[in-house]
């Protein structure tokens, strides 16, 4: 059942670090949130997320600062299309190499038109993005085991490269499904609005209100 003004905190288990999101899912969901962590280096990620009714991504703004650099991208979403726009001030690539990191590459994307299947964003690091498509799909009123392949935006942290990424969403249950992406795939578990409770080597929901 939808609920407003939720606040929502996670416990980063990969890394030193929390997110901390307020979200209204009354119509759809508008959100905001922090990301702390310490991983390649440490950094603040600031966003604002909106989807339509449907749960469809209409618009997603990303911030993220450390020591001497700042880069923001904004995301949105038209008649099919998405517009991408980013800046950049400060030099994030001497900030990872003088930690010993391999260079994060520019933010943004090179070709928009690449995008253009998604109907949801993934910020990196962050558990609130995989509500997107298990409320979009409705996912937890779904039968065991059924699959939805996706096409999604991938904002990678701290380097805010936008990215298209096939992920698998499926369903295990009202309260868990298993997400896969590559290689990579790990059986999450929900809370009974769809957010994330345990998302195993990423994060833990501390508290909930």
């Amino acid at each position: 059942m939808p609920t407003m003004s939720k606040s929502l905190l996670w416990t980063r288990i990969d890394t030193a670090g929390a997110e901390h999101a307020l979200a209204d899912d009354s119509h759809g969901l508008a959100a905001h949130g922090t990301q702390l962590a310490a991983d390649p280096i440490p950094y603040t990620c600031r966003y604002q997320l909106l989807t339509d009714p449907q749960w469809a991504s209409v618009r997603v703004e990303v911030e993220v600062e450390g020591a001497g650099w700042r880069r923001s991208v904004r995301l949105e979403r038209a008649a099919d299309r998405w517009r991408v726009t980013a800046a950049e001030q400060g030099d994030l690539d001497a900030a990872l190499a003088a930690a010993g990191h391999a260079p994060a590459g520019l933010p943004g994307v090179e070709d928009p038109d690449r995008l253009a299947d998604a109907l949801d964003v993934d910020l990196g690091g962050s558990p609130l993005f995989n509500t997107l498509p298990v409320r979009r799909l409705r996912l937890a009123d779904q039968a065991a085991d059924t699959s939805y392949p996706l096409t999604v935006v991938w904002v990678l942290v701290p380097s805010l490269t936008v990215l298209p990424a096939e992920q698998v969403y499926t369903g295990l249950g009202p309260t868990r499904f298993r997400y896969a992406s590559g290689g990579f795939s790990a059986d999450i578990e929900m809370d009974a609005d769809g957010f994330v409770r345990h998302y195993p080597g990423l994060a833990q929901l501390s508290t909930t209100r």
